[in-house]
C-alpha cells in the first residue's frame, strides 16, 4: 500500500527544499563575486614578484617574502572556491552513454607520470566487455582525478595502486586499490564530510565532491580501508537498462 505525507509535512519538505537549491545558487554567485577581485589580487601581487626579483636589501627581501606569502595564500582560495564550484554544480548533468574503462584509462594515463616520480605502480584490469553506462563525462572525470589523487598521496613512499573495472548484478563496479597509508575509524567516517581534511592544504571537498557526483548518477561508493594496509574505493554504477527499471 502506497504511502503519502501529510500535505502540510509535504508543502514543508518541498519549501526547504527551495530553500536549499536557492541558498547553493547564492552561494555559487557569491564565489563567482570572490573569485573575480582575487584574480586582480594575485595578478597585482605577480607584478610586484617581477619589480623585487633579484632584490639585494634586507628590506626588499623581506618584501619579497610577504609577497610570496600572499601569492600563495591567493592561489589556495583560488583552489578552494573551483573545489566548492565544482561541487555545487554537480546537480547539473548533461548524461550521455559511455565506457568506464575509457573514463579511466584517461585519469590514470594522466596520473602515470606522477605515479612513476612517485614510485607507485599502477595495475590495470579492465574488463573488456563492460557494458556502457549513462554519465556526465566531465563529471564522472572530475569524481575519477579525485578519488585516484587521494590514493597517490596516500603513498608518498610508493606503493601500488590496482585498478579493475566488472559486471555486477546491479551494473558495472569499478574499484581503486591502494597500498598506502589507510585510514583511521574517525576519518573514515568524516572523509565524505564537506570541508573535512587531514591535509593541511586541503579544502576537504575533493572526496564530497566525488561522492556527490557519483550518487548523482544513481550510483554508489563504498570505503574500507585498514591502517598501514591501504585503502579500497569501491564505485558501482548502473547499466541503461538498470536505470529504465528493465
Amino acid at each position: 500500500m502506497n504511502q503519502h505525507l501529510d500535505p502540510k509535512k509535504e508543502a514543508h519538505i518541498e519549501q526547504l527544499r527551495e530553500q536549499y537549491h536557492e541558498l547553493a545558487r547564492l552561494a555559487g554567485e557569491l564565489a563567482h563575486e570572490i573569485k573575480n577581485p582575487l584574480s586582480v589580487i594575485r595578478m597585482n601581487m605577480d607584478l610586484l614578484a617581477e619589480d623585487f626579483a633579484g632584490a639585494e636589501s634586507g628590506r626588499d627581501r623581506r618584501a619579497m617574502q610577504t609577497i610570496e606569502i600572499v601569492t600563495n595564500q591567493c592561489a589556495r582560495l583560488e583552489s578552494l572556491l573551483n573545489d566548492f564550484l565544482r561541487f555545487s554544480r554537480v546537480q547539473h548533468l548533461n548524461m550521455t552513454p559511455g565506457n568506464l574503462n575509457r573514463q579511466l584509462e584517461n585519469v590514470l594515463d594522466f596520473f602515470a607520470p606522477r605515479a612513476a616520480e612517485a614510485g607507485v605502480e599502477v595495475i590495470r584490469y579492465l574488463d573488456p566487455d563492460l557494458p556502457s553506462v549513462l554519465f556526465d563525462p566531465n563529471a564522472i572525470q572530475a569524481a575519477l582525478v579525485n578519488l585516484v589523487k587521494n590514493s597517490l598521496e596516500a603513498m608518498p613512499e610508493g606503493g601500488q595502486l590496482t585498478v579493475r573495472t566488472r559486471v555486477t548484478r546491479k551494473g558495472v563496479a569499478a574499484d581503486l586499490i591502494d597500498s598506502g597509508l589507510g585510514m583511521d575509524e574517525n576519518t573514515a567516517m568524516h572523509m565524505f564530510d564537506p570541508f573535512f581534511s587531514t591535509k593541511e592544504s586541503g579544502s576537504g571537498l575533493g572526496l564530497p565532491t566525488a561522492r556527490k557526483v557519483i550518487e548523482a548518477h544513481g550510483g554508489r561508493i563504498d570505503v574500507q580501508s585498514a591502517i598501514n594496509h591501504g585503502t579500497k574505493f569501491t564505485l558501482e554504477f548502473p547499466t541503461p537498462t538498470r536505470i529504465a527499471g528493465a
